[in-house]
């Protein structure tokens, strides 16, 4: 019988916010930063890509994607995160900022 090996572990995803992660708006308020193949990786929210401004853009589905969008819309993984970590602190959602999810999790916590 083979000897069966050790098991890998790779990191595929990273999860990016700057409110804590039980808050009860940190999951609209994350980004992910992606593992999509070789050294590539992708900043997304939900099914938008950043590019190096912050800009979202929908991503196309694989066959679809061309070599300009890739350049634009994939970085190293240390260029993600940290494209990640400022995008975060500049998110909207649904008119709140991260500023107003914050102070809304103080007086929760009052």
């Amino acid at each position: 019988m083979p000897e069966i090996p050790a098991a890998k572990v790779r990191v595929t995803r990273y999860d990016v916010s700057c409110l804590p992660e039980d808050d009860i708006n940190a999951r609209a308020f994350t980004l992910t930063v992606e593992w999509r193949g070789g050294d590539r990786w992708a900043v997304m929210d939900g099914p938008f890509a950043l590019d190096a401004n912050g800009v979202q853009d929908y991503e196309p589905r694989s066959s679809a994607r061309e070599d300009d969008w890739l350049a634009t819309h994939r970085f190293d993984e240390q260029t993600a995160l940290e494209l990640a970590r400022r995008a975060a602190q500049k998110m909207t959602v649904n008119g709140w900022t991260v500023a107003d999810a914050l102070a809304a999790r103080e007086k929760r916590h009052a």
